[in-house]
């Protein structure tokens, strides 16, 4: 008697694995919706994913790691995650599914889109198989706005100011991105900055963003110079119209910079 196999997908809290539900949802009624919580999210994404529970009819999943992030962070010694090591991804959201999943037969739909070229971080265990619906049936970026419009969830609102779901501390982030989580959630800002710590042994100190602590990027004659970067970076770009949401505005880093899909999609 051969194995039932399950049907997985999981949720970041973003737009894309949002439009992968709504579209999947008659396609395969009996698909299991997992959001792997680190308990670092935004407040807002929590909000969409109630939303979403209500669209689909169904319960999202939330799945928790073991420990916190400051649990890792001290196994760590301090040191914080970022494009190359990503451990808070593998500790804090791959474990927490793989470990959902066990050694059932499971297939895990991803919502990356026909109009993309990444593979991203996924899991690597033989009894998960990944697909990618929108890739098969070539569902663009516009047709994903389009799902989301129909269903009247439209977008994630926290892609007014950021370009990522994600944990708030997402090293992914860029400057403009942290002065909105500065401006928009001043607590988890200022939670944020805690974790930078000065290395003695190292003599150097652990920033979220390149080049500068939190503490420094908050000071008021910088956010304005962020901002002023920002906005001639969008008067310079003709493909950039006024008050378009930050997601439309910031490119997804390439290469080894490649944001990680199970918190971005």
């Amino acid at each position: 008697m051969s194995k039932r196999v399950r049907h997985i997908l999981s949720l970041s809290g973003g737009k894309d694995s949002t439009a992968l539900a709504i579209y999947m949802r008659d396609r395969v009624p009996d698909a299991e919706y997992v959001f792997s919580d680190t308990g670092d999210e935004l407040r807002e994404t929590y909000t969409y994913l109630e939303q979403l529970e209500a669209f689909l009819g169904q319960r999202v999943v939330r799945l928790n790691p073991d420990r916190p992030f400051s649990h890792y962070l001290a196994i760590y010694r301090g040191v914080l995650p970022d494009a190359r090591t990503r451990w808070c991804t593998r500790m804090l959201k791959l474990k927490p599914f793989e470990r959902y999943v066990g050694n059932d037969i499971a297939i895990n739909y991803v919502g990356i889109r026909c109009d993309e070229n990444r593979s991203g971080y996924i899991s690597h265990k033989p009894n998960i198989t990944s697909r990618y619906p929108f890739v098969e049936d070539g569902i663009d970026r516009d047709d994903v706005l389009r799902i989301l419009d129909d269903s009247g969830l439209g977008l994630p609102s926290y892609y007014r100011w950021r370009s990522r779901s994600g944990c708030y501390f997402c090293f992914f982030q860029q400057k403009i991105e942290w002065v909105g989580l500065l401006e928009n959630h001043r607590d988890l800002f200022d939670k944020a900055s805690s974790y930078e710590q000065w290395d003695e042994r190292r003599q150097k100190q652990f920033t979220w963003a390149q080049g500068e602590s939190l503490a420094e990027l908050a000071r008021h004659e910088r956010v304005a110079a962020i901002k002023e970067e920002h906005k001639r970076r969008m008067e310079s770009d003709p493909r950039i119209s006024p008050n378009q949401a930050l997601y439309d505005v910031l490119d997804d880093a390439d290469g080894s910079d490649e944001p990680c899909l199970i918190c971005t999609l």
